[in-house]
């Protein structure tokens, strides 16, 4: 059981992971223009890995990805100081980034398929919109305590599930799209994130007495249900791997990949956070 875990690729993925958590620390511990910054490259960096996917990186279309992704992260820092202006201009911003990528479609008729300019738009909303949910969490009532339940719902969860699948895994989760899940292993990952947030909450309660009337166990929820979301987020960018027949988004992070490869659960678990303790808070 021993010899299973402790492998090279692991151990890679163990060490690129604690530069991971020291990085995370100092960015979102300082809060405020640091983590809108970390995030907004991080964010401008997946989406560029998932552009590539679609071979429009570095094309019109992609531009214009890059435009709207930029656009939105001017909102969201311009809320800071008059709320409320995000949710008026992001419709339009919406609707002005579909006629940008229709015109940039037909005038350069037959270049770019269809499936280019759906991919770019998705690509917007996928990456820089729900990661930046990262930062919106930090912005609450609480957010620094609150903030690390994302990463307690997605890398906490990472890593017990695949602890639990390697010791203990037999059945597929889903053995077409990925063989190497399994059943044991989900269920652990959510077990382990639920336990590692019950834990987190009580630690912190006296933070979090503000925002929630059992810091404890709501953490615990908000964080298995997170767990949940973080895993469908997991396979959803390995789906684009497999239509795609490729292995990683990116080689920047050892052990893991590029940026997709590793934020791929923390970009669908972001929304899903800052929902929940808006919902389960006081």
């Amino acid at each position: 059981m021993l010899k299973k875990l402790l492998t090279k690729s692991f151990l890679t993925r163990c060490i690129s992971g604690g530069f991971l958590v020291i990085a995370a620390l100092a960015t979102l511990l300082t809060g405020g223009t640091v983590t809108f910054a970390v995030i907004s490259v991080i964010s401008f960096i997946g989406l560029m890995e998932l552009m590539r996917v679609y071979q429009v990186h570095r094309t019109l279309l992609g531009a214009a990805g890059y435009l709207a992704a930029f656009g939105y992260y001017a909102l969201l820092w311009m809320n800071q100081k008059k709320q409320g202006i995000l949710q008026e201009y992001f419709p339009m911003l919406a609707i002005m980034l579909i006629m940008l990528l229709m015109a940039v479609y037909v005038l350069t008729f037959p270049k770019f398929h269809a499936e280019q300019v759906t991919a770019v738009f998705f690509g917007v909303f996928y990456v820089p919109v729900m990661l930046s949910y990262v930062y919106q969490i930090r912005m609450l009532e609480g957010g620094i305590v609150l903030v690390w339940l994302v990463f307690l719902s997605s890398w906490i969860c990472d890593t017990c599930a695949y602890l639990a699948g390697v010791t203990m895994g037999k059945r597929k989760l889903a053995p077409i799209l990925s063989p190497n899940k399994s059943i044991e292993g989900s269920v652990g990952g959510i077990l382990g994130s639920f336990l590692f947030s019950v834990l987190f909450g009580f630690l912190f309660q006296e933070t979090l007495q503000g925002v929630f009337h059992n810091p404890a166990l709501s953490c615990g929820i908000v964080s298995a249900l997170g767990a949940v979301v973080s895993q469908i987020g997991d396979l959803c960018a390995s789906a684009i791997k497999r239509n795609k027949e490729i292995k990683d988004y990116g080689t920047l992070i050892p052990g893991h990949g590029g940026i997709m490869d590793r934020f791929d659960s923390v970009i669908f678990v972001a929304p899903a956070i800052y929902y929940l303790c808006i919902s389960l808070g006081r």
